[in-house]
């Protein structure tokens, strides 16, 4: 599952060279629950759970059994899926080390592999954050912000399963390395 986002940094520096004076902030819609799926959950196991139906799981509900058990299983899929690209990556580059005598080709091939071993190492970072992730849920702090405590929410962990920050936290961890640096 590739995912392409820019960098914070990327982002700021784009922004920064933009003729208009008024940068509007992103609105953010919450995830809306459907009341025909609130008990679905209830019969289901965690394996059988769409987004849809842990999404209309009650706030009462939050971060209960089911709910860590379908996160853990999306964390496992993830997972999986990585390691699944990266031996396709390793096949790939064995495959392309054949020798071509034009330089503008060689370039180009050369660039193609970079790229994709720059993918690679972002997907190597996110095997660990999705590792540390897993070691939440198995002690229980799975779901809850860092920094505040308090939950990060459903919408957002079935958007980014490795979040663990709260939204409010994330923007403003993001606007102090916009002000400051990182």
């Amino acid at each position: 599952m590739a995912q392409s986002v820019a960098s914070t940094a990327a982002k700021a520096s784009y922004l920064h060279t933009m003729p208009t004076t008024v940068q509007a902030q992103p609105t953010f819609t919450a995830a809306k629950k459907d009341p025909k799926l609130a008990n679905n959950w209830k019969t289901k196991s965690a394996a059988e759970l769409t987004d849809a139906e842990v999404i209309a799981m009650p706030e009462s509900e939050y971060m209960n059994e089911k709910q860590m058990a379908f996160f853990r299983l999306k964390l496992v899929q993830l997972k999986q899926e990585i390691h699944n690209s990266a031996g396709e990556t390793t096949e790939h580059l064995r495959e392309d080390t054949v020798v071509v005598p034009d330089p503008a080709d060689r370039a180009t091939i050369e660039e193609e592999h970079a790229l994709e071993l720059r993918t690679r190492d972002r997907e190597r970072k996110l095997l660990k954050k999705i590792e540390q992730s897993i070691a939440r849920i198995d002690s229980g702090d799975y779901g809850y912000c860092d920094e505040t405590g308090e939950p990060i929410g459903v919408g957002r962990l079935i958007a980014r399963p490795t979040a663990t920050l709260s939204l409010e936290a994330q923007q403003r961890r993001e606007l102090k390395q916009k002000m400051f640096g990182d």
